[in-house]
């Protein structure tokens, strides 16, 4: 089953962290660029970080200001995105996709294979 399923989510302080993971199953994950994108209640899709396939370049949207860092094990078929210095503004379900195409989409048609999302709630 081809699929992607997002862990790590939770409630934090400003200020803190947290580290998502995404298990992907049922495709060549090592072939395919990967992206994690957010939406907040009441807001678009931003994409947050994409990442080539082979780990070794990545790109971030402005707003992520040096506080993530996108990572992936292709041995273990995982993606991560670690999160510091997490602001209010920060809090959206978060999900990983897979673009058709390296772009770092705003929209769903961007992608053809999402997870279910965690939510990421930042509040004191």
């Amino acid at each position: 089953q081809v699929q992607l399923v997002e862990s790590g989510g939770g409630l934090v302080q400003p200020g803190g962290s947290l580290t998502l993971s995404c298990t992907a199953s049922g495709f060549d994950f090592s072939n395919y660029p990967m992206t994690w994108v957010r939406q907040a209640p009441g807001k678009g899709l931003e994409a947050v970080a994409e990442i080539n396939k082979y780990g070794s370049s990545a790109w971030y949207n402005a707003f992520v200001d040096r506080r993530f860092a996108i990572y992936r094990d292709n041995a273990n078929n995982t993606l991560y995105l670690q999160m510091n210095s997490l602001r209010t503004e920060d809090t959206a379900v978060y999900y990983c996709a897979r673009p058709t195409a390296p772009g770092n989409g705003n929209h769903w048609s961007d992608y053809d294979l999402r997870g279910q999302g965690t939510q990421v709630t930042v509040s004191s």
